[in-house]
């Protein structure tokens, strides 16, 4: 009997016994920096011509890892494993499909800390940033795991005298999936294991940047004896393997989490059909935010103060989810201001590995360039209240930046910029409020705080974001809870954790038999 699906709980590190156990699990992990890691197409491990290594973005002399840099040949012997493996996997019952992503859920939470770990090194998360993405990776598993299984009963349709009808749900093919770092555990695991479980095979090319974490996962998914070529681990260029994968005739589908402009391109790609193609492909795309906190002058000021700031420089705001403006009701501006300002000035910055430190660095150089770019943009648009530099280290630190008086068109209120910078724009009236913050071509998470009944009613309403959320933050949705994805160019709203997900990795068969 499978018990009813339940969220993960956090580790609690402000106790000593977890605190210590973290340390050791930190301290296991950096014996093993600089390990070399190879591909794995069906049951082989190869090494490619070319390799490239994964830097700790809080120390930036530190290896994390040497990874395979697939070529087009790898990545062409990768899609005829897995269409070959695909023949039998698809036949496989759901509930034994099923059986394995709760083993790996198992294993996955025997090394909880191990992996948190990894990711303290690889992406600059802090402790509780770390752990609560291993939660959710083992979220995903056990929630896919029984909504296959729901999916594989008997669906309920008209009954007529003189036929038996049934419909079914079946496979698509080989599946390309493409997760970014940020989320390098629960992104990859969540789409990975909703491809395998509902029997489709997988090329799975990690991001560059948490290549290592991805390993990780396919180690466990090797260990409790996935058969090979159903997972296939491909790291490698986007611009070269992953548009060899995307426009290869034999890919099915694509799923894919990061910018707009490459899940764009993505789409473009996949719309093209290519010699030899005999379907439409399916691409399930999560892309980019510019996400919107409005605080209107009944709202409770601490709270809201308090999930601002959480949600605009938790990961160093590099969440797709992350609050990057926030709407204030002119008669709270100057207060509500300051309190941002007070809050986000005590802000620790520094490596990742230390439990005192709230925000870790940025990913990599070019992100520190791009945040930095933008900075110096949001001086000329608006008014630099705190932050606003660099901070010393031998990583990619920045300070938590907030610009004030800014215009709802300026770039900085427009564009994403994936990092710990913050607009705030005052509106006079709710009127204006909902206005600005519909205003951006992007609609994934947006926050209300207010008391008003008549406002939340209309914000439920009218605020169009695919996550909205009442008097809490705008980041941290929880598998199962909140299904997530956006609107417009944040993506095609695939609510992942949520009870329609598998289908976008499924088709549909009616069966009609007459009696």
């Amino acid at each position: 009997m499978i018990r009813e699906f339940k969220n993960e709980t956090y580790v609690d590190f402000s106790q000593e016994e977890n605190r210590a156990k973290m340390e050791s699990a930190l301290a296991e992990v950096a014996s093993h920096l600089g390990e070399e890691y190879e591909l794995i197409i069906g049951a082989q491990r190869l090494k490619a011509p070319k390799q490239f290594k994964s830097i700790n973005p809080s120390n930036k002399d530190e290896i994390v890892a040497v990874h395979q840099k697939a070529d087009k040949g790898l990545a062409q012997k990768a899609i005829e494993e897995a269409l070959k493996r695909f023949e039998s996997w698809r036949w496989v019952e759901p509930e034994e499909r099923a059986e394995y992503l709760f083993r790996a859920a198992e294993l996955m939470r025997e090394r909880r800390l191990e992996l948190a770990a990894w990711e303290v090194y690889e992406v600059g998360k802090s402790w509780p940033e770390a752990d609560a993405d291993v939660a959710e990776a083992i979220d995903f598993l056990e929630f896919y795991g029984r909504e296959m299984i729901r999916y594989a009963q008997p669906q309920p349709l008209v009954k007529i005298p003189s036929e038996e009808n049934e419909l079914v749900y079946i496979p698509l093919g080989v599946g390309i999936i493409i997760p970014p770092w940020n989320f390098p555990l629960a992104i990859l695991v969540g789409m990975t294991s909703a491809a395998l479980v509902t029997g489709n095979t997988v090329v799975l090319k990690p991001s560059s940047d948490s290549p290592t974490i991805g390993a990780k996962f396919v180690e466990i998914l090797d260990d409790i004896g996935l058969p090979p070529g159903v997972l296939n681990f491909l790291p490698g260029s986007g611009a070269e393997v992953g548009d060899y994968l995307v426009s290869h005739p034999k890919s099915r589908f694509i799923s894919f989490t990061g910018s707009k402009e490459i899940g764009l391109r993505i789409n473009e790609l996949a719309a093209k059909q290519a010699p030899g193609q005999i379907w439409i492909k399916r691409v399930v795309a999560e892309m980019g935010g510019k996400d919107v906190i409005i605080v209107e002058e009944d709202a409770d000021l601490e709270e809201a103060a308090q999930g601002v700031v959480s949600s605009a420089f938790g990961f160093q705001g590099q969440k797709c989810s992350a609050c990057s403006r926030v709407v204030v009701s002119s008669k709270i501006y100057d207060r509500f201001l300051n309190m941002l300002v007070e809050r986000t000035e005590k802000i620790k910055v520094g490596p990742a590995k230390d439990p005192e430190n709230y925000m870790g660095p940025v990913i990599n150089e070019r992100a520190l360039a791009s945040i930095s770019e933008y900075i110096e943009i949001g001086k000329k648009e608006g008014r630099l209240c705190c932050g606003g530099g660099r901070v010393e280290g031998n990583g990619y630190f920045l300070q938590p930046t907030i610009f004030a008086d800014v215009d709802p068109y300026a770039r900085i209120a427009q564009e994403e910029i994936f990092g710990p910078v913050l607009a705030v724009i005052k509106a006079d009236g709710f009127n204006q409020a909902l206005e600005i913050a519909n205003s951006t071509e992007y609609g994934l998470t947006g926050s209300l705080y207010s008391k008003d009944r008549k406002k939340i009613e209309r914000a439920k309403r009218e605020f169009h974001v695919g996550n909205l959320y009442i008097n809490r933050k705008c980041t941290g949705a929880l598998v199962g809870v909140h299904p997530f994805g956006g609107f417009n160019m944040s993506g095609t709203d695939s609510k992942a954790g949520g009870r329609d997900y598998l289908l976008l990795f499924l088709q549909a068969k009616a069966i009609s038999e007459k009696v």
